[in-house]
């Protein structure tokens, strides 16, 4: 199964943009799906995860502004990005742990311009 993300792009600050990734097949036993970004220079960091039961959480530095979501039907996971940031800008991945394996998107980039 392979993972494709989609959506990023250049917004100037205070845009918006949904990221989507959307598995090839279906994953079995998830545990968690999640968003990460990484930024140049930086390390990876986690943004956002959602769990089977729909309980979602967020790192302090996009809660409020970003919304995690899934359509279990379309086999795809959302990350909608409200009042973007220049701090924003990095190349966002996303995640899916299951029981049998990790997987990962190819990334997607995101520019937020000042």
């Amino acid at each position: 199964v392979q993972l494709q993300a989609s959506g990023g792009g250049l917004v100037q600050a205070g845009g918006s943009l949904r990221l989507s990734c959307v598995a090839s097949g279906s994953i079995n036993g998830i545990k968690v799906r999640r968003w990460y970004r990484q930024a140049p220079g930086k390390e990876r960091e986690w943004v956002a995860s959602i769990i089977p039961n729909g309980i979602v959480n967020y790192a302090d530095s996009v809660k409020g502004r970003f919304t995690i979501s899934r359509d279990i039907a379309k086999k795809t996971l959302y990350l909608q990005m409200n009042s973007l940031e220049p701090e924003d800008t990095a190349v966002y991945y996303c995640n899916i742990n299951s029981v049998y394996g990790n997987y990962w998107g190819q990334g997607t980039q995101v520019t937020v311009s000042s």
